[in-house]
């Protein structure tokens, strides 16, 4: 049953269950299973046994990500121990004066922090997730704005590791430079730049819609911290840390993480800055970087005694238990995907196959490659698997040169984070709820809404691109869409601290 399409049934049923139930452990493990069955067509014991196969692989050749996640974790709770979390709240709520400034030095952050999307969406929680909480914004919300600054940045920036994933996915022997084409996808990526605006927008209107618009008010009536989350949010207070116990730490973490993809990437081989980001190894960059800071962490707190020796121990446990929850899904997500990969029921195989059939209509390619991106990052849950899949089929139908070749790789781009955003198992969208803290399901249910408003927008502007053969044309129609649609909403929903000021 390999490269059918039984192949799609195993992503199917766990984002259903998912979806319907919001228990996404057990849906992740009857997705798992039941792809294990249908690749050892249907031998109970051999389907256990692939799938604990596959479990070891996928988990053991991402065991960096999950230390990182731990180190973190580990950070975050000796921060909150000893104080510095409370002191950095208390200024904060000076500068920051209400729930949109809150949120818009959220968006600003992540910006600024490019680098990897892993790294941004945990560091971006990390810093204003006690910000959010003081003026009460719900942590759907936070987690929309850090999902939002975290893939779509990272496939805009040049220096990030996401630029080496779209390197790394041309065919061998093709003779494209893969930097040159990633740079010339740029202003072509609609999704992301699309999102980047359209969550601006959100944030600075108020105007939440649909799933989003339920969440925020409930939370305004009474704040909710997801009951895996709670015990760490509570935690009392064991040190007098002030601002800067939480600030040079994170300042260490990000410098520290920046260097450690720089000495992966070959810095000290004599290659250039924008060489070593694109051949770092990110995984183990994050888990130097991450130890540097936890070390400098622990030497600064102990040595001034901000907090005491037990109680910094006290730290891992905390520390560990927060990241369970992430730790656990993303586990079962990368099973999921090794079961759907190329070694087992060969999801993408299958795509590519129906892809290539039907590559006789060209003005119709990129919105074609746009809705199959989408598609697959979604049943997968990984933006860089979409991208290994479809890139190379886009060069072998457009060619290895020429607009038509940049407008389809960017149509896949676009499409590969649009279906990673909405889709909940996706890695990405997994530590987005794990940065803000609050329920997975919770965060995918009140997303997929703002997911697809500006992935129609992007459609029309890649239907566009394919029918002129013009992709400037096709960046103007998708803006064109989305402000007919921001005016719509601006319109239509009130702002929900307006309403607030009203009701008081």
């Amino acid at each position: 049953m390999a490269e059918t399409a039984w192949s799609v049934l195993p992503p199917l049923i766990t984002i259903v269950l998912a979806l319907a139930t919001k228990e996404v452990y057990m849906s992740l493990l009857i997705g798992i299973f039941s792809g294990a069955l249908l690749y050892t067509e249907f031998n109970f014991l051999g389907a256990i046994l692939a799938m604990f196969a596959v479990m070891e692989a996928k988990v053991g050749a991402n065991v960096n990500i999950l230390v990182f996640l731990v180190i973190l974790g580990i950070l975050v709770a000796a921060i909150t121990r000893s104080g510095a979390t409370k002191a950095y709240g208390a200024w904060a709520a000076k500068v920051i004066v209400g729930p949109k400034s809150a949120l818009l030095v959220t968006a600003f952050l992540g910006i600024v922090i490019f680098i990897d999307d892993y790294f941004n969406c945990l560091t971006v929680g990390t810093v204003m997730r006690p910000i959010t909480d003081k003026f009460k914004i719900a942590r759907t919300k936070l987690a929309y704005v850090i999902d939002a600054t975290a893939a779509p940045i990272c496939i805009l920036a040049p220096v990030s590791s996401w630029a080496a994933a779209v390197g790394s996915s041309l065919p061998e022997g093709s003779n494209i430079d893969g930097f040159a084409l990633f740079l010339q996808t740029i202003p072509f990526n609609f999704y992301a730049i699309l999102t980047i605006l359209f969550m601006f927008f959100i944030v600075w209107s108020g105007r939440d819609f649909s799933e989003m618009a339920k969440s925020v008010g409930k939370n305004r009536e009474h704040f909710y911290i997801p009951p895996e989350y709670a015990e760490v949010s509570e935690e009392k207070i064991k040190g007098h840390g002030t601002i800067y116990d939480l600030l040079l730490p994170l300042f260490v973490l990000i410098a520290a993480c920046i260097y450690a993809m720089l000495y992966t990437g070959g810095i000290h081989e004599g290659k250039s800055i924008a060489e070593a980001f694109a051949d770092c190894n990110s995984s183990k960059s994050l888990v130097l970087g991450s130890f540097i800071a936890f070390l400098f962490t622990a030497v600064s707190y102990l040595t001034r005694r901000v907090v005491k020796f037990d109680d910094f121990c006290q730290s891992f446990i905390l520390g560990f238990k927060a990241m369970t929850p992430a730790l656990f899904i993303l586990c079962l997500a990368w099973t999921l995907s090794g079961i759907c990969s190329e070694e087992y029921l060969n999801l993408g195989g299958y795509v590519g196959t129906v892809v290539s059939e039907h590559a006789e209509v060209i003005a119709f390619l990129p919105p074609i490659f746009f809705l199959v991106a989408s598609g697959l990052a979604f049943a997968t849950g990984t933006s860089w698997g979409t991208f290994g899949i479809l890139i190379p089929i886009a060069v072998a139908i457009v060619g290895a040169e020429g607009s038509a070749l940049v407008i389809c790789v960017a149509a896949t781009l676009a499409g590969a984070v649009a279906g990673d955003h909405a889709s909940p198992i996706s890695d990405t969208t997994i530590l987005a709820s794990a940065g803000a803290q609050c329920h997975h399901i919770d965060h995918v249910q009140t997303q997929i809404p703002y997911v697809l408003t500006v992935g129609l927008a992007s459609f029309a502007g890649y239907l566009t691109s394919g029918i002129t053969g013009n992709g400037w044309m096709g960046l103007a129609v998708s803006l064109g869409c989305l402000a007919v649609i921001m005016a719509v909403v601006y319109s239509k929903v009130r702002d929900a601290d307006a309403l607030e000021r009203s009701d008081t």
